[in-house]
């Protein structure tokens, strides 16, 4: 589980499956702006809902926090007052950092399928988005859920 004094430090804390801290310093403010941009598109694309920033999300592998999740009414009624989700929100979007590699943001994807998210969408560094459906599918061009979210990020 998350613990709660972890929250007001200066950097990114995530867990492994041992629950060892894992600190990641904190992202440029343009990978900020592809989130909050993210938010925007996902609050005018959906009814209803909420669009999440770092939402934490208990895995197998440890907590996550996902750059930026969606998670409609209902699950969001029983996960949203938790300290860390137990079941992954429908969308989970990861922003690529400069300190993200391919293969960390393959296991991430591999965990968020595996806790139950319908599509994993990732931001790539130049803003293009890439939409997964399954963890070993290829990217689509568009999202099944949203497809009329933008496939670049300004």
């Amino acid at each position: 589980m998350v613990d709660q004094s972890l929250a007001a430090l200066d950097f990114r804390i995530e867990t492994d499956r041992y629950g060892q801290m894992i600190a990641s310093p904190p992202p440029a403010p343009s990978h900020g702006n592809r989130q909050s941009e993210i938010s925007f598109h996902l609050k005018k694309l959906t009814d209803g809902g909420r669009g999440i920033s770092e939402c934490p999300l208990s895995t197998g592998e440890g907590v996550k926090a996902i750059d930026v999740a969606w998670c409609s009414d209902e699950p969001w009624s029983r996960l949203g007052d938790q300290t860390s989700f137990v079941e992954a929100p429908e969308i989970c979007i990861e922003v690529e950092s400069l300190s993200n590699t391919r293969a960390e943001l393959r296991d991430k994807t591999v965990l968020y399928f595996e806790e139950g998210t319908r599509e994993v969408w990732i931001c790539n560094r130049e803003g293009m988005m890439r939409f997964y459906t399954a963890a070993e599918a290829e990217p689509s061009e568009h999202s099944a859920l949203l497809p009329d979210f933008p496939v670049v990020i300004q």
